[in-house]
């Protein structure tokens, strides 16, 4: 087994998780077996708890793991499936060791940070190093691990010493080394300071890790003087100054490191010989430029997202209505997977974010508070609406604008979320795209909004709602999932990757997914507490809203159709998770196909996109 760490320096969101995903997407293209491993040093036991505002989304394995998001750009580049071990955090390894050390494993010793943590450590990234990934026999041949945070920080030191150990332990002719560094660019003149990444190294090796390889970030290629000033005090070759500049999209970091040389450092580190042989054929983006043939289709993927970018054709544009649109990190996945429909049907996509509560009626009182407010801010600065201050905008501003767009677009996305804030302008959103004839698609709460918006805007139960947010509503029309602990909010909700069948096959998801009465069962991952009355399904469906998709036993609804609608499609799972830039969510081409098409028949050829169509059996 071969290991490559990544580290980083001088801080953090600098790009090791794209890095260490491009290092190991090139390995495999190359022919070799790859798995992966990420260390958060939290003392969280994993993301299911954090706040998208404070880490991003959560991540959601197959088997029910909530983790990091870097593990969703591991899976999306190396086309893997991991498991929850392979999301290492402080929390999991303590609590690991402590239950050992209740046990009476340790016989009485003193337990402390080193040996039993670092042992610990160790003897974890071994084992899930060792499990196949790939859904092939046998252990892969090459792990990449990243190191969260920033090396220094004193949350990560215990690692830094387990790895230090490491390295020994498996033979250092089986261990590499990328440092992420970063060479910032100070003043008018242009300078590329180099002061930062010398810093950083000298802090790592004092720490006992030299670095093999030192991966510099910047806006613009690093110049030899500033890769032999690296090399010099960094105590590397100056070919190991790798270069990783600024690049139009990330399908374009791999063909980077390759054009830099990494994949040839790496396999004389670690003794590798390239599997595949390094054939190349010419790039359809420059003459000049030389591409091999294991990694043509990556390139293809960066050639087509640049050429629908530069495109004079007017983009789909997407209204993300949410609740944590103030970091797009919350809805990673969701935006991939949009991006990864509209490299499919080579369109391209624009997403205009609005934040649910911008939507929401404004009481009478409030409003008039916000004029009042405004007016005083008025008199007290005579500057303002002059462009030398900028003023919050008004609640009656906001919703203005965010009607605007919501009327603009060419279908609404309502992604998914816990808690009240929100809500109600989400049940607002799915309003408007169910009377205006918008396509829709709702995720999860995006799905169970749509629920409660029907049964007040059709069904004329005006105070219909969920559980989660109304416990004394009259007509509960989602409710609280009974098989799990209403105390405990780690890992007890409906996680993981669980079936859902097709119970009419005519409907517009079946048909996306391809599914025929011989094999109508999709695999997707949930990540939900509460979920669709069972009681009220007969209702709806008197009325239109069908539940195409459920369980096994026909009691969970999993997906829903609204049958007199163009596109208005709800998930109770999260299809976002599973899609992959060449193999795209089918629900959010779906969405793309049906916005595209009802452009079409308002300005263009309806046969224009006859193929893209029968391919997706939306025809």
């Amino acid at each position: 087994m071969k290991y490559v760490l990544v580290t980083g320096g001088v801080l953090s969101g600098i790009g090791k998780g794209i890095i260490a995903s491009s290092t190991g997407m090139i390995l495999k293209a190359m022919g070799f077996r790859v798995t992966s491993i990420k260390i958060d040093p939290y003392l969280n036991i994993d993301a299911g708890t954090m706040s998208p505002f404070e880490h991003g989304e959560v991540f959601v394995l197959d088997d029910g793991g909530e983790v990091d998001l870097d593990l969703g750009n591991y899976e999306r580049f190396l086309g893997v499936t991991l498991t929850r071990d392979n999301n290492i955090t402080t929390g999991k390894i303590y609590n690991y060791v402590i239950e050992k050390e209740r046990r009476g494993n340790y016989l009485g010793k003193t337990v402390q940070v080193v040996p039993h943590i670092s042992d610990e450590i160790q003897a974890w990234i071994e084992r899930v190093a060792n499990v196949s990934v790939d859904g092939e026999e046998g252990a892969p041949d090459v792990c990449i691990i990243e190191l969260g945070g920033t090396v220094g920080d004193i949350e990560s030191m215990p690692f830094i010493e387990a790895l230090r150990q490491f390295q020994f332990r498996v033979g250092t002719d089986n261990f590499c080394l990328l440092h992420v560094s970063l060479v910032p660019v100070i003043g008018v003149v242009g300078e590329q300071k180099t002061k930062p990444t010398q810093a950083t190294v000298r802090e790592l090796r004092a720490l006992g890790l030299s670095p093999d390889i030192v991966v510099c970030r910047s806006q613009l290629p690093l110049t030899t003087d500033t890769k032999r000033k690296i090399s010099s005090f960094c105590h590397v070759q100056p070919e190991n100054v790798v270069s990783v500049h600024d690049v139009s999209n990330i399908y374009g970091v791999p063909l980077l490191l390759h054009h830099q040389g990494l994949p040839n450092l790496v396999l004389a580190r670690l003794h590798l010989s390239r599997h595949h042989h390094h054939r190349s054929s010419l790039s359809s983006s420059s003459n000049l430029e030389l591409i091999p043939t294991w990694l043509a289709d990556w390139h293809q993927l960066s050639v087509n997202l640049d050429e629908m970018q530069k495109s004079t054709i007017a983009p789909i544009r997407i209204a993300m209505v949410g609740k944590y649109t103030g970091l797009s990190d919350s809805y990673l996945s969701v935006i991939k997977a949009l991006e990864h429909a509209s490299l499919e049907i080579k369109r391209r996509l624009v997403i205009d974010w609005v934040e649910a509560t911008d939507l929401e009626d404004i009481p009478s009182d409030e409003s008039q508070h916000h004029q009042q407010h405004h007016i005083c801010e008025a008199d007290r600065n005579p500057l303002a609406g002059s462009g030398y201050i900028d003023i919050e905008p008004s609640r009656e501003e906001k919703r203005e604008k965010a009607w605007k767009t919501l009327k603009e677009v060419h279908g609404i996305l309502v992604p998914g979320g816990f808690g009240d804030r929100g809500v109600e302008g989400m049940i607002l959103a799915s309003s408007f795209a169910r009377s205006s004839g918008k396509p829709y698609l709702g995720i999860c709460l995006g799905m169970q909004v749509a629920v409660i918006e029907f049964a007040r805007g059709v069904l004329g139960w005006k105070t219909a709602n969920s559980e989660e947010f109304n416990k004394q509503a009259d007509h509960s029309v989602v409710i609280f999932m009974p098989e799990i602990s209403k105390t405990h909010m780690g890992a007890t909700m409906r996680l993981g990757s669980r079936e859902t069948i097709f119970r009419r096959h005519d409907s517009k998801l079946a048909k996306l997914y391809n599914v025929s009465p011989e094999n109508s069962i999709i695999e997707e991952r949930h990540r939900h507490r509460y979920e669709v009355n069972p009681s009220y399904v007969k209702n709806m469906e008197e009325k239109g809203l069908m539940f195409v998709g459920t369980d096994k036993e026909g009691v969970r609804m999993g997906v829903l159709e609204l049958s007199s609608h163009d596109y208005f499609v709800g998930t109770q799972f999260h299809p976002e998770f599973k899609s992959r830039p060449r193999h795209p969510s089918p629900p959010f081409v779906g969405l793309l196909l049906a916005c595209w098409r009802q452009e079409i028949k308002k300005n263009l050829n309806e046969g224009a996109l006859g193929p893209m169509f029968e391919k997706w059996h939306m025809s």
